[in-house]
């Protein structure tokens, strides 16, 4: 079995060494076995764990999450049906932050618009808007 030195890790998975401690230390992959000389030795599943690891928080799972979708391949009875809820979940949480962020966005074209770009702060409408109780 080959064993893998932090850095070897680091750059098969694409993540950063600072990285990897952090999440050894969150559990979210095993502590390695320690050369004589105290250097960590990994074996090469830590780097799939990692890209795992990866590609889930780019589709938007927290390490919470990430935790979850890894503890459920190891629960028995659990099936493609639990991580296909857990899909599901994150979809509909990305379509509420983007009502969430297209709202701010019309909020803020509409701040940006009103505002000439010209005279002094105590006169500008995007300043005044902040300070109001009510932008919508």
């Amino acid at each position: 079995m080959e064993h893998l030195t932090i850095g070897k890790v680091a750059r098969r998975s694409g993540t950063a060494i600072e990285t990897i401690r952090f999440y050894e230390r969150e559990g979210l992959i095993d502590k390695p076995a320690r050369s004589s000389a105290g250097y960590r030795h990994y074996c090469a599943d830590a780097v799939a764990r990692l890209r795992f690891i990866r590609q889930a928080k780019e589709l938007g799972f927290s390490l919470r999450e990430v935790k979850e979708l890894m503890s459920l391949r190891a629960t028995p009875g659990k099936s493609c049906s639990d991580v296909k809820a857990r899909a599901r979940q994150k979809i509909t949480d990305i379509e509420r932050r983007i009502a969430s962020l297209t709202r701010m966005k019309r909020a803020l074209v509409k701040l940006a618009v009103a505002c000439s770009g010209k005279g002094p702060l105590s006169a500008c409408p995007i300043l005044e808007a902040l300070e109001a109780q009510d932008m919508t």
